[in-house]
């Protein structure tokens, strides 16, 4: 089963420092039929102008994964820790029973783009927690790099749920393949670029569902950038 969901047709949240489109219901936008996507919850692609962001706000129940895009966003929470995120980088932050933090363009002068991924957790009431991964951007140049698992085998960021999330920028002409396990699913954006997914053309912001699939191949038809999200449906 596919269903394409096209940039359009996402929400959108425009104020004076701040452009996001939610792939899913948030804030003030809802569309019953586009509320999660198994346990993922949320895909908000933002742009914050410099020197802005969110004051202090709560999160409780939710791993949070941050993936900065260009620029430098800087968080700070209620049990002491703050830090910067710069591209190369992936954050997790396990709400779990409760925590407040603010997050703001870390520069005076440059835009910062980023994605902000909710997945909803196995367990409520974990205890709040921070993880970070540092990778090459040449490691994903042509291949799926996984920066996210619901697997402590995998040595990357670990996420309290059945998922994984990739990252890769394809060169154009260049094809991927990808498994599907039975009962999972997979959402896949366009970050940039354009590429075909089983006769589906994407550009950015598009992304594609699929389910009740074994196998799904994608090509490049320009240099073009995705996040993969494999995650269980049951």
């Amino acid at each position: 089963m596919i269903k394409i969901r096209k940039s359009n047709e996402r929400g959108k949240t425009k104020i004076d420092w701040l452009e996001s489109y939610h792939s899913f219901s948030f804030g003030d936008y809802y569309d019953p039929h586009n509320m999660a996507f198994g346990p993922l919850r949320v895909i908000n692609d933002d742009t914050i102008l410099p020197s802005a962001g969110f004051p202090t706000h709560p999160h409780r129940d939710m791993e949070i994964i941050t993936i900065v895009t260009q620029g430098v966003i800087a968080h700070r929470d209620s049990t002491g820790s703050e830090g910067v995120i710069r591209v190369g980088e992936v954050q997790k932050m396990s709400a779990g029973k409760g925590i407040f933090h603010s997050e703001f363009n870390a520069s005076d002068k440059e835009i910062l783009k980023l994605f902000q991924i909710w997945i909803i957790p196995k367990e409520m009431g974990l205890k709040p927690a921070y993880e970070d991964m540092q990778y090459n951007t040449d490691e994903k140049k042509n291949k799926l790099l996984l920066v996210a698992s619901g697997d402590h085998a995998d040595g990357v960021i670990y996420i309290h749920q059945d998922a994984k999330i990739f990252l890769s920028d394809l060169d154009k002409n260049y094809e991927q393949k990808y498994s599907l396990q039975k009962d999972n699913g997979i959402y896949l954006h366009v970050v940039n670029g354009k590429i075909v997914v089983e006769e589906n053309e994407l550009t950015q912001g598009d992304a594609i569902m699929i389910t009740e699939m074994e196998k799904i191949k994608w090509t490049a038809l320009e240099n073009s950038s995705i996040i993969l999200f494999d995650v269980a449906m049951n």
